[in-house]
């Protein structure tokens, strides 16, 4: 992802240039081998931090271009989906910066949040990392009679926890 083109001299660093790249899987071309929907596993793979964001937006993206509207209640998982890969996202950049500033004990409590949240993931669609949940038209199934509401506990008792980390960070 990140590439340093370095100029030495002996031991000494002369110049050092950044060369932003990206991480390329030939993607594109396993997707042209492929049917729209035998590529949505893939899509997991496309970003380490938030994956069962990709899933959501690959498939939203299919059903764009072929015109076809989900349902209700699987678009609305969708978002819920996307919103706990966001915040799975800010966690791990929250807590690699504040172990960056000496500050372990958040790194360990982002990763606690990010628990529970992989445990929701898991009951979602049976997987915590490699989810492939989303389906065009939907989702690959409702979530289960309890998962809203300890999705909501979670969404409760949140606000405190990053209170906590604010104020360890702050103090």
């Amino acid at each position: 992802v990140l590439r340093i083109v370095l100029t030495l001299a002996g031991e000494e660093v002369i110049k050092a240039v950044p060369d932003l790249g990206y991480l390329h899987r030939g993607m594109e071309k396993i997707a042209e081998g492929h049917g729209y929907h035998k590529f949505i596993p893939y899509t997991d793979r496309w970003d380490y931090l938030a994956p069962i964001a990709n899933n959501m937006t690959y498939v939203t993206a299919i059903e764009k271009l072929m015109g076809v509207q989900a349902p209700e209640r699987a678009d609305a998982l969708k978002v819920i989906c996307w919103e706990i890969g966001r915040i799975q996202s800010h966690l791990l950049g929250l807590g690699a910066f504040a172990m960056d500033v000496g500050a372990l004990t958040i790194f360990l409590w982002t990763f606690r949040e990010r628990e529970v949240l992989y445990d929701l993931i898991e009951r979602l669609c049976g997987a915590r990392f490699t989810t492939s949940y989303a389906r065009i038209g939907g989702v690959e199934r409702d979530a289960p009679a309890d998962w809203l509401r300890d999705l909501k506990a979670f969404c409760e008792e949140f606000p405190d926890r990053v209170d906590e980390y604010e104020a360890l960070l702050t103090r």
